[in-house]
């Protein structure tokens, strides 16, 4: 953890009498809830490349093979602000270690599965798991650094493992599945689970408000069905279309509910989501930005999937290795938007990104035809998705820093759980849209031709989305604190 120490060059004053400082106690806690975040990153992905083997194993049907991802899904964006609100009444890390100890024991039995309906059970239970974990390990992560320097740099590492994890979790969803079996993909999270609860409880300490609020049920329930009922709709449309019945559905009734949690809220004496904190520009502005951030890199990760596969004939697995040089360009920008933040501010490194990320996802436009030849093609995409890595990176990092900063400690479980959700209902999103995108621009022709024409078109609409992010960002104050 090298990166965190403070710079010593001569011409750097000492950090003055009091200044916080990365104690041995915090670097632990940091590894700690680091290696949670980054286990909880890989399994939005790690089966992706594993669905035809575990339908093969198990006897899933064609029609029923999507289940296996929309019901972790359904449950780790549905669930994850009523959690964090939980995380915020009862305490952060006993829902934390509660839920990691849930995950490690979901990955289990899904791993030793033998039937669909154990499996679904699993994946439900990890979905359960991740809603839980994620805004509970934000939260403790926020809580234990003081805003600023620090904080900064937490949530900058945390940002660049998370978005390394899901690209990590397609590569090692291939490599486990291929040279073991598609169980290991399950596997993988037991002994880093039990690692996680082995040392948390000593480290970590117990963070909640002093004055404890009631819950506020009916919002509760509003949001999280609301919620449910959108993740559904929008997997239900990458699936099906987005005119299909099911994903009509989904949608109207998740909006209905959604509408119906904001009269509540405006009603209730104890709000879920009191309004006030959502009248701060800092925390709608930085939600907004990062769904979009999600949206138009995770999506990313689907076209150039398509392009690598069914245009230049790419297996499986060389086209998730291909997806490396993205994972190290979020990394680098995760190591670097602490230290721009701190230097120029959080606005400026926000629309700094989103440019980065505009010019080089607009950049892929010019991918070719397999006659081009494919060395030609990663000529241009792997030095592409390296800077557009570091460019997203960069706005998911801002994002976490304006949506959490100004609030007292007793509403960061609120302020990450409204982060996590955005977080994980734009990875939900994001595939659903663009896969829209490409099918309408096809008209059902699957040649190479035509699957690089559609994976294009959807290129262009992942930049514009890129491009409204920057037009969200110059809407934050000038003099938004670092």
């Amino acid at each position: 953890m090298s990166v965190l120490r403070a710079e010593t060059a001569p011409a750097t004053p000492a950090p003055p009498p009091g200044a916080p400082r990365l104690t041995a106690r915090l670097k632990l806690v940091l590894a700690v809830l680091l290696v949670a975040q980054f286990m909880l990153a890989i399994d939005f992905s790690i089966l992706n490349v594993a669905l035809p083997a575990i339908g093969e194993g198990l006897g899933f049907s064609l029609a029923n093979l999507q289940w296996i991802a929309t019901a972790f899904a359904l449950c780790a964006a549905g669930f994850t602000l009523f959690f964090g609100r939980i995380g915020d009444l009862i305490g952060r890390k006993r829902i934390f270690v509660g839920s990691i100890a849930l995950l490690g024991t979901a990955s289990l039995v899904g791993g030793l599965a033998t039937s669909p309906g154990v499996l679904l059970a699993a994946r439900v239970a990890q979905g359960l798991a991740t809603a839980a974990a994620t805004p509970a390990g934000l939260s403790l992560l926020t809580t234990s650094f003081p805003e600023g320097p620090l904080r900064q740099k937490a949530l900058g590492i945390n940002g660049a493992l998370m978005s390394a994890g899901f690209t990590t979790g397609a590569i090692l969803g291939g490599v486990l599945t291929d040279l073991l079996s598609w169980r290991w993909a399950f596997f993988v999270n037991v002994p880093v689970a039990v690692a996680v609860l082995v040392i948390a409880p000593t480290v970590i300490k117990e963070s909640r408000p002093v004055v404890r609020p009631r819950l506020d049920l009916p919002g509760a329930l509003a949001v999280t069905l609301g919620l449910l009922g959108l993740v559904y709709g929008l997997t239900q449309a990458g699936e099906y279309g987005w005119t299909g019945g099911r994903a009509l559905t989904g949608l109207l009734g998740g909006a209905a509910l959604l509408a119906v949690f904001a009269l509540v809220e405006r009603k209730a004496r104890e709000p879920l989501v009191p309004p006030r904190v959502l009248c701060r520009r800092g925390v709608a502005l930085g939600n907004v930005l990062g769904l979009l951030a999600f949206v138009t890199e995770t999506s990313l990760v689907y076209l150039l999937t398509l392009y690598l596969q069914k245009t230049l004939g790419f297996s499986p697995l060389a086209a998730g290795v291909s997806f490396g040089v993205l994972g190290l360009g979020t990394v680098a920008g995760g190591l670097l938007a602490p230290r721009a933040i701190a230097r120029t501010s959080t606005r400026t490194v926000l629309l700094a990104g989103g440019l980065v990320q505009t010019v080089f996802t607009a950049a892929l436009l010019f991918l070719g035809l397999p006659r081009t030849g494919a060395g030609a093609a990663l000529g241009l995409l792997l030095p592409a998705t390296f800077f557009g890595g570091v460019g997203n990176m960069l706005v998911i990092v801002g994002f976490m820093v304006t949506a959490t900063s100004g609030l007292p400690d007793e509403e960061q479980g609120l302020a990450t759980g409204l982060a996590s959700m955005s977080q994980q209902i734009g990875i939900t999103m994001g595939t659903p849209l663009m896969s829209a995108v490409v099918t309408a621009s096809t008209t059902g022709a699957a040649t190479a031709a035509a699957v690089r024409h559609g994976v294009t078109t959807a290129l262009a609409v992942n930049a514009a989305l890129v491009l409204l992010g920057v037009l969200v960002a110059a809407l934050l104050p000038r003099d938004r604190p670092a």
